[in-house]
């Protein structure tokens, strides 16, 4: 089941975002610092609850999160280069590292993907971090394309 992210998934949304985090601070432990939050749990249940920042979970038959979908609604209206657009962003996709293979990232896309449409968005767009080739690999089984690349030089 998809549904909206309540305040009974705050637990296992955090344990899915320190998951995503172990593999970011490994990639890019020069960015990540392990064994921290992306959010506290008081910035969670207020996205939780933005209806400009909708987030959805996979939960399973016993209403366990094993995965998630953070998105946000981007808009461009009135600019002088650019046509009005409106855009559903994906933030994050996460799938417990113990369920992954049963197709939910694919399903949860997919859920986003209808999401957007009913909304009316004309895209979805999202950022990959290229210490992250499954993320990647996902992205470019669904469909997505690239739209442009962030170029870096450490110093």
């Amino acid at each position: 089941m998809i549904r909206r992210a309540e305040k009974k998934d705050l637990a296992r949304v955090n344990a899915l975002l320190e998951q995503v985090l172990t593999v970011h601070a490994e990639g890019r432990p020069d960015i990540f610092i392990p064994g921290t939050k992306k959010y506290t749990d008081e910035e969670l249940l207020s996205i939780f609850a933005d209806e400009q920042s909708p987030v959805f979970v996979f939960a399973d038959e016993e209403d366990v999160t094993r995965g998630y979908a953070f998105c946000a609604f981007e808009e461009i209206r009135n600019s002088n280069n650019m046509r009005d657009m409106k855009t559903l962003y994906i933030d994050d996709i996460c799938v417990d590292e113990n369920c992954r293979g049963q197709h939910i990232a694919t399903r949860l896309y997919e859920y986003v993907k209808e999401y957007a449409k009913a909304t009316g968005c004309d895209r979805i767009t999202l950022n990959v971090w290229e210490v992250n080739p499954t993320a990647r690999a996902f992205y470019d089984a669904m469909g997505m394309k690239p739209l442009k690349t962030v170029m870096e030089e450490k110093l």
